[in-house]
């Protein structure tokens, strides 16, 4: 594994955006250089301390993905290698952790796809027998399978802000009915074949978004990353029964330890109000976090 990296610093490119993960740099007016930093954020904050091997984790995990689903849609890697277009001094910062990808117009809608429910789903259902519209059965518990995977769509929001849950047809409204129908329907497919895969290995997806972009010729391309531990929600199989009858959340291969943590984290002697600087993270939150990433992409690659 290589030295941890919180930031990026490629000068050989020009910078296009940060996001909480991501440094974005531009090769060209058609291609964008995507580096995973090691960087790991909750409750809207990037956390002062990176989390060694997270972002090379993250990328196995996306390009183990593009590859199992390429044929129910396009992605947008463009096959060459993310080194060729740094300069040598750079390569360090960017081999293993980055994907050279086409440059698309992104769809303002992330495309969420639940099979079970959990988390904010699971908080709606209890006031309202529904999840973002969509009605549910009654007498469902926490972390249920669902009888179907729903489709809930969410309006991307600026950075820093929350993405705002809104209906199908305000995604209809937004895009066009048309386009807005094939994403829900190759977002329930993508979904449907990797909880297969991956439930063959052990393990559960119980939600996971997708984001996808329009190419030159306005073709729909799946875009980002896709079914990593930030974007999805993974529960180990064993333990997941036993957390069901007791109604609570089963054990999570995600940021759950870290949000864990900081609920009870001081600063100053007073709780983390949950607004930046974040709490400086102790060693063994860094270690366990780190070790949840890396098991669940050896469990779901061997």
């Amino acid at each position: 594994m290589t030295t941890a990296l919180h930031t990026s610093s490629l000068t050989s490119l020009p910078l296009l955006a940060r996001g909480k993960v991501r440094d974005n740099y531009a090769v060209g007016t058609d291609r964008i250089l995507m580096v995973a930093s090691d960087r790991i954020s909750a409750f809207d904050v990037i956390m002062g301390e990176p989390i060694p091997g997270k972002g090379e984790l993250l990328t196995h995990m996306a390009l183990f993905w593009f590859g199992r689903l390429g044929h129910l849609c396009p992605n947008h890697l463009t096959g060459e290698l993310p080194e060729s277009v740094v300069t040598s001094a750079e390569v360090a910062q960017v081999v293993g952790r980055s994907m050279l990808v086409k440059r698309l117009k992104p769809l303002p809608v992330e495309a969420v796809v639940r099979g079970y429910l959990a988390g904010s789903g699971w908080k709606e259902y209890q006031a309202t027998q529904a999840v973002c519209g969509v009605p549910l059965p009654p007498g469902l518990t926490n972390a249920a399978r669902l009888p179907a995977p729903i489709y809930t769509p969410a309006a991307k929001a600026a950075v820093g802000e929350h993405d705002e849950n809104i209906t199908f047809e305000q995604t209809a409204a937004m895009i066009g009915p048309d386009l807005a129908a094939r994403i829900r329907d190759i977002s329930i497919a993508l979904y449907q074949e990797a909880a297969a895969i991956a439930l063959a290995k052990g393990l559960i997806i119980a939600d996971t978004k997708f984001e996808f972009g329009l190419d030159a010729q306005g073709q729909l391309v799946l875009m980002d990353e896709v079914l990593t531990p930030d974007s999805s929600r993974y529960w180990p199989v064993e333990g997941y029964e036993a957390a069901l009858a007791a109604g609570q959340n089963p054990p999570s291969y995600d940021k759950q330890f870290l949000r864990d943590w900081l609920e009870q984290a001081r600063v100053n002697g007073k709780p983390w109000d949950k607004t930046p600087p974040a709490p400086r993270l102790p060693q063994d939150v860094i270690e366990k976090t780190a070790a949840k990433y890396r098991e669940a992409l050896e469990r779901l690659t061997g």
